[in-house]
């Protein structure tokens, strides 16, 4: 993070704040509200960690709208954590040091095409008859395989793979280690043997998407797997052929998703969750950690557990469960209690004859 100075008021027309208390405070830092220290700027996004503004070192603090006063000056603002990430970018845009022009050790092949400022690392290969336009970063060591159409500023990090013929929009973000445009997994079981199905299609990663790292995007076995603009895709996440993701969705991390299902716009898929194929996840939907999902979802629904049911169905199951052991004591003991009672009433009916 660069060095600056800035008053707590001049932070706050760039975030779009209120400041709560002096704002000629002067700011030199910006840092988590455990580790600041006199002079940092830090932000509190959830309110269990409130107290926690009693006793950083933090100078001020940046607040939700909701905080009316705290033991330190404050900035209210709509959202604190997006409000805090505004002020990281705004003194350190760029985070990272980019390549710049061609690498002599890049392979391009024929008929490439290349925007202005397009940055191409060491060792990248570029096949035949790509498309690359303005402002398009590719870092070391990474694939575009033949007839790729790459849109502009797009960042492409290291050891990433696209194979042939997959489409990306504009603004999008690929991390390390991410593979798109991978044979979906189709095979033919024909005589006791698995005959490989081709997969003839490709993929489409819409305009301001963010892959994480280890991602595999497999291609369609038929048409294309579709990522919807502004969706964001945590790492290792598993998106099978076919698939289709609305805009504006997330994916948590370990996620699998079956082929040909559709999932709307922004649904979230929490980590690991499980998605089976050819189904419809609807808008809105939240699909909890480590759900298992068996059918469709229905818009604007919060399912969980395996199989996924609704929240609440699935909360109530959850605390049977918990009582399973007491409960099978009580049983146990029901059961000696009802053979007891049997025995007692044999001996009087033997009694009595």
């Amino acid at each position: 993070m660069p060095k600056f100075e800035k008053t707590l008021s001049e932070i706050a027309k760039i975030i779009d704040g209120e400041v709560v208390g002096d704002g000629s405070i002067v700011i030199t830092g910006l840092c988590g509200i455990k580790e600041a220290n006199p002079g940092d700027l830090t932000f509190v996004a959830n309110s269990r960690y409130l107290p926690l503004i009693k006793h950083t070192q933090a100078s001020a603090v940046i607040t939700s709208k909701d905080i009316e006063s705290a033991s330190k000056p404050i900035i209210k603002t709509e959202n604190p954590s997006w409000a805090f990430a505004k002020m990281v970018s705004f003194l350190s845009p760029n985070h990272a040091l980019h390549p710049a022009g061609i690498h002599p050790t890049a392979i391009l092949g024929k008929n490439v095409k290349l925007g202005k400022n397009v940055a191409i690392g060491p060792y990248t290969v570029v096949e035949d008859e790509v498309s690359i336009s303005d402002d398009t970063t590719i870092y070391a060591s990474c694939y575009v395989g033949h007839h790729c159409v790459i849109g502009a500023c797009v960042l492409v990090y290291p050891n990433v793979s696209i194979r042939e013929r997959v489409v990306i929009g504009k603004n999008v973000i690929i991390h390390s280690g991410s593979v798109i445009g991978s044979d979906g997994f189709g095979f033919a079981t024909v005589r006791g043997i698995h005959e490989k199905i081709p997969q003839i299609g490709t993929v489409l990663i819409e305009d301001n998407v963010e892959i994480g790292a280890n991602v595999t995007i497999d291609r369609a076995r038929f048409d294309k797997t579709i990522i919807g603009k502004g969706t964001k895709i945590d790492n290792l996440v598993q998106i099978a052929h076919n698939v289709v993701i609305g805009e504006n969705s997330i994916v948590v991390s370990q996620a699998g998703i079956s082929g040909s299902t559709t999932i709307g716009k922004g649904v979230i898929l929490a980590g690991q969750a499980g998605i089976v194929g050819h189904i419809t996840i609807g808008d809105g939907a939240v699909v909890a950690a480590q759900a298992g999902v068996t059918k469709s979802v229905p818009a604007n629904t919060k399912v969980s557990g395996y199989p996924a049911k609704p929240h609440e169905t699935a909360k109530r199951v959850n605390a049977c469960l918990q009582r399973l052991p007491e409960l099978h004591k009580t049983i146990n003991l029901l059961k000696e209690k009802i053979k007891e009672l049997e025995e007692k009433l044999n001996d009087r009916k033997a009694a009595d004859h």
